[in-house]
């Protein structure tokens, strides 16, 4: 199937299975937010996304740099989802958020799991059942995810871009 198509088909069934998926409340669960643009910010954490073109696109790679306070916090893991399977695939395992968080993905990685789950937990050892305390999730790299050429570039991005969204510009409420 050609890549434009293969695109828009999974968009349809995202859009398909999320039509379905509740939202959780405080009483359920974890509270999940939609992160759409190429910034997002909550109270406690903000996050900034790029790319950084390789040499080939199997080299050329997402980062999603993250920042949240640790009293709020205190870890972080990230997991990609394939809709169709329901399947998951850890992306980056249960992380400490004492300093900031550089997630780096193949782009390839999000034909086949193009959900993208930022668990954030408010303990740094959660229990293996222990709920996220917040969810953001992605549903493909956002569109406006600029594109680098060099980690310089991308880097010189980010910081900016992380404290415009602490300024509000990419605020969600709950």
């Amino acid at each position: 199937m050609p890549d434009p198509v293969r695109r828009v088909a999974a968009l349809l069934c995202l859009a398909c299975w999320m039509g379905g998926a509740p939202i959780a409340d405080a009483a359920d669960g974890p509270r999940e937010m939609h992160g759409s643009a190429d910034i997002f910010s909550a109270p406690g954490v903000a996050l900034a996304w790029g790319v950084l073109r390789g040499a080939s696109e199997a080299a050329t790679e997402v980062v999603i740099r993250i920042e949240a306070d640790p009293a709020m916090f205190a870890s972080l893991a990230v997991v990609g989802g394939d809709p169709f399977t329901k399947g998951e695939r850890p992306i980056l395992p249960l992380t400490s958020t004492a300093a900031r968080v550089d997630v780096r993905v193949p782009r390839a990685h999000f034909a086949d799991f193009p959900r993208t789950e930022l668990r954030l937990f408010a303990s740094a050892r959660p229990s293996p059942g222990d709920p996220p305390a917040l969810v953001v999730f992605y549903l493909g790299v956002p569109d406006t995810a600029p594109e680098f050429p060099s980690a310089t570039a991308l880097d010189a991005y980010l910081g900016p871009r992380i404290a415009q969204a602490r300024q509000g510009a990419g605020n969600k409420r709950p």
